[in-house]
């Protein structure tokens, strides 16, 4: 707000108010009331000469010489305030400064508060702020009752003087007179209460005042946001910012991806990936693979693994790296699409640089072993044996002891089934000794025992059968052919 601006009108209406006729009311110390003949003649001509056009300087003249002559303390009064109203309808403030200051213990009551308001406007347009500071608390401690608009004054000219606390006291008087503030008061008002460091107080007057009454003002959100971020109340500034979002207020990247940050900051990663892709689709985010990277690991943070795989398939496309297809395989393996997780791997495993490629090896393991293709799951840990995956050290551990469990249970299935020929054996013996007639099937258990013992590597007493040597092991298997 500009303090020194008074304009010709203005300058007249001032120079009036100093000989109108409730300006001439007396001080209690003046017992005269009427001019002098002679003085009085020179007044009136004095006067006339100030009021009539282009006769300033023969009002000037008659002033000079009435202040020369014997007055009154009526006169002199008088004179003195036609004096003021003449040096300011002349531009010459300093000089109605001096009338003014002189014939001020000549005013009392409404006249007095009123000459004081003027000489501070007159120190203004002399740029003199101090004294017009001082000569405006005069005024109110003489009983003025400022309006919005002189506080507003007050503050601006305590601002300037570099005193803040001053203007914030007399902006917020003119606040609570005008309930429906200009917009320049009101970023006043946002101005001093940052730079007093009255953060609450800022923060109410936006949240009362300022945002209801320009919804569609950013600056307004933005100041909001910052202050609760100094203030490290990260979860208000992020009801800001995202109001501010919802509203259509943030459209560069920058701003978008502070929303998207402040999501996933506070446990909502789906959000986040929402926000992030749909601003993407938008083209206010661009699609690099640095983006494409974020944007998958929101979804998969989420377990939205379905949605993170199209983002994922675009990164591999853009980067072509091994890299990014060992995450696309891994996705399709967390997702149980082991043949897609198969292809996406050896893709992976092809192009090289991936971040573990012994643990790629392993996933394949996995698969392979859960189709029952033992050869190939054997095949795949094995490589992530020799690269150093103790994941493919223990999964063939693992399938040796499978292998070495089914191995033992067959032959205690084989053994059971030994002993209970052996059984049979012992009751086909003792119906013969009791005179009874074996059963059928008494005929054929001796050989039945030694197939089954053979089975085992044993013979029908129990006794390891040796291994046959290479030539007869040849002979055999001819011989076997020959039989086929």
């Amino acid at each position: 707000m500009r303090l020194k601006n008074l304009t010709c009108g203005a300058a007249v209406a001032l120079a009036m108010a100093f000989t109108a006729p409730s300006a001439l009311a007396q001080a209690a110390t003046c017992e005269e009331v009427q001019f002098t003949a002679k003085a009085g003649q020179t007044y009136l001509d004095a006067e006339n000469a100030y009021l009539a056009e282009g006769q300033l300087e023969q009002a000037r003249q008659l002033i000079s010489k009435l202040k020369g002559m014997e007055l009154n303390c009526y006169e002199r009064a008088a004179v003195i305030r036609l004096s003021a109203g003449i040096n300011v309808k002349a531009g010459d403030y300093k000089a109605a400064i001096v009338d003014l200051e002189e014939a001020l213990p000549t005013f009392a009551g409404k006249d007095r508060t009123e000459t004081l308001y003027n000489i501070a406007q007159l120190y203004l347009q002399t740029d003199d702020n101090r004294n017009a500071a001082a000569k405006l608390e005069e005024w109110i401690a003489s009983g003025a009752v400022p309006t919005g608009q002189q506080y507003m004054q007050m503050a601006t000219l305590y601002q300037q003087l570099g005193d803040n606390n001053k203007a914030i006291k007399y902006l917020e008087l003119m606040l609570q007179k005008d309930k429906n503030p200009s917009k320049q008061a009101i970023d006043f008002a946002v101005y001093l209460y940052n730079e007093t460091g009255q953060k609450s107080k800022l923060a109410s007057f936006l949240m009362d005042t300022v945002i209801p009454r320009f919804p569609a003002d950013k600056k307004y959100y933005e100041v909001m946001s910052s202050l609760y971020y100094e203030d490290e109340n990260d979860h208000k500034a992020f009801e800001v910012v995202k109001a501010m979002y919802l509203a259509g207020f943030l459209d560069k990247e920058s701003e978008v991806m502070r929303v998207v940050n402040f999501y996933n900051a506070f446990n909502s990663p789906y959000e986040a990936a929402k926000v992030m892709e749909k601003e993407m689709n938008a083209g206010r985010i661009k699609e690099t693979a640095e983006k494409l990277d974020t944007l998958a690991n929101l979804y998969q943070v989420s377990r939205e693994y379905e949605r993170a795989i199209p983002v994922i398939q675009k990164l591999a496309r853009m980067t072509n790296s091994g890299k990014s297809y060992e995450r696309l395989g891994r996705s399709y393996f967390e997702m149980g699409k082991h043949k897609e997780a198969e292809e996406n791997l050896r893709i992976a495993l092809d192009k090289g640089g991936m971040k573990e490629p012994g643990f790629g090896w392993v996933l394949i393991g996995q698969i392979k072993h859960k189709a029952e293709d033992r050869s190939g799951a054997r095949q795949a840990f094995r490589e992530a044996a020799k690269l150093g995956d103790r994941g493919g050290s223990g999964w063939l551990s693992f399938m040796n002891s499978e292998d070495e469990t089914k191995r033992a249970l067959a032959e205690f299935d084989l053994r059971v089934a030994l002993e209970e020929l052996k059984n049979i054996k012992k009751a086909c013996e003792l119906t013969k000794v009791l005179g009874g007639e074996p059963a059928e099937e008494c005929t054929t258990i001796d050989a039945r025992i030694v197939e089954a013992a053979a089975k085992l590597g044993e013979d029908a007493d129990g006794n390891k059968l040796e291994a046959p040597s290479t030539e007869e092991a040849s002979n055999e298997e001819e011989s076997s052919n020959d039989d086929a």
